[in-house]
């Protein structure tokens, strides 16, 4: 049976434009894209609000919190997953690629964080195959070079995981996000409220786990994106050294990049830079590093992601319309781009023959208020 939507006077984000018309969503694409005013019979009367491609995240912590509400506490994941996916759906994101930690710590007691991302892959492709899941979901394996069981961990997945995305992490202490030892200390410090003597354990651990371990995960990263036909992404550049070895891996986009010298190193080496949301809207990095609407203001942004605020992504992009004065250009950093940085072709765009994730939002003051989200044509929020 043929399903049709009609979104009609409505502010559409096209690629490179904004203008008041319709879109027709017919059996999960885009069929038609219409200027004017008018509400044909049966359609949604928009009026006036923006319609956009539906908001694409590459990287979020947010299923984390849904997890471990509290700490110590192991919420039951299905429920727990269903819960995240209903919340990014309902801010408007219609493609997650959930973030997983791959490469684990367990000789030390002190500094031990175990293994979970195959366990917790598995749950979150099997609510998918069910149709439990409202919104698309790939997986975005985080690889810590330092740690003990890397290697072992990423050999437990291959190309049938829909793994989009592997990111190369470097976690040493002293070194890329946390250069500034004292605001690692209080990060750490403050989430896991450990003693003096047990940060120094920790400290030593990580430098010496780096020292025998680093340069053989960070190979076997790069050849298990390959194996799985996975975007490689870098996660923290700092230096331009980095963006060169980056490129040299053959990195797609830079997660967080610390410095206004590596994002523009980023740029020289075509390596597209991706910032947190929380960092533009909070204005300025928690970890002390580059402040997102420097890099904003030097052209040097092009992708958002709502790292840890699901809610801020749409709040980052309407922001970003604003301040450079091009609404289809901050709606972009959202859909677009990161589409494009992770090879989906199919979506991040009002275009004809794209797949019919749209979604309408209500401006309210500086922010946005979203009253409608389809997936394939499908009403989901």
């Amino acid at each position: 049976m043929t399903t049709e939507t009609i979104l009609a006077n409505a502010t559409l984000v096209l690629p490179n434009e904004t203008l008041r018309g319709h879109v027709r969503l017919v059996d999960g694409r885009i069929a038609d894209i219409a200027s004017g005013g008018s509400v044909p019979p049966g359609a949604v009367d928009c009026g006036g609000d923006l319609v956009m491609p539906g908001l694409i995240e590459l990287h979020t912590d947010n299923l984390e919190r849904h997890i471990e509400p509290r700490p110590k506490v192991d919420w039951p994941h299905a429920a727990a997953i269903i819960a995240h996916d209903a919340e990014l759906a309902s801010v408007g994101i219609t493609t997650v690629f959930d973030a997983l930690r791959v490469g684990s710590v367990v000789s030390n007691a002190k500094a031990n964080y175990g293994e979970y991302a195959r366990a917790l892959a598995d749950e979150i492709l099997g609510l998918r195959a069910e149709g439990a899941l409202r919104i698309s979901h790939f997986l975005h394996l985080r690889a810590e070079v330092c740690s003990e069981t890397l290697t072992a961990e990423l050999d437990k997945f291959g190309p049938e995981d829909r793994i989009g995305i592997v990111s190369l992490m470097d976690h040493t202490p002293g070194a890329r996000q946390f250069r500034d030892l004292s605001k690692l200390k209080d990060y750490y410090q403050g989430k896991h409220g450990i003693s003096e003597a047990d940060w120094d354990t920790h400290v030593a651990t990580q430098l010496a786990l780096k020292a025998k371990n680093g340069a053989a995960h960070e190979a076997a990263t790069v050849a298990a994106a390959r194996r799985y036909g996975a975007v490689l992404a870098s996660h923290d550049d700092t230096e331009p050294e980095h963006v060169l070895q980056s490129a040299q891996h053959g990195a797609h986009f830079a997660e967080f990049p610390t410095t206004v010298e590596a994002a523009r190193a980023c740029q020289d080496h075509g390596i597209k830079v991706m910032m947190g949301a929380p960092n533009l809207i909070r204005g300025g990095s928690h970890s002390g590093n580059v402040a997102a609407r420097d890099l904003a203001e030097a052209d040097l942004l092009d992708i958002v992601s709502s790292d840890y605020v699901p809610s801020s992504l749409l709040s980052a992009a309407l922001m970003l319309g604003d301040l450079w004065g091009d609404m289809a250009r901050g709606v972009a950093t959202v859909t677009a781009a990161p589409a494009d940085a992770a090879g989906l072709s199919d979506r991040g765009h009002l275009a004809v023959g794209s797949r019919a994730d749209v979604i309408r939002v209500a401006r309210v003051g500086p922010a946005g208020a979203v009253r409608g989200v389809w997936v394939q044509g499908r009403r989901v929020g």
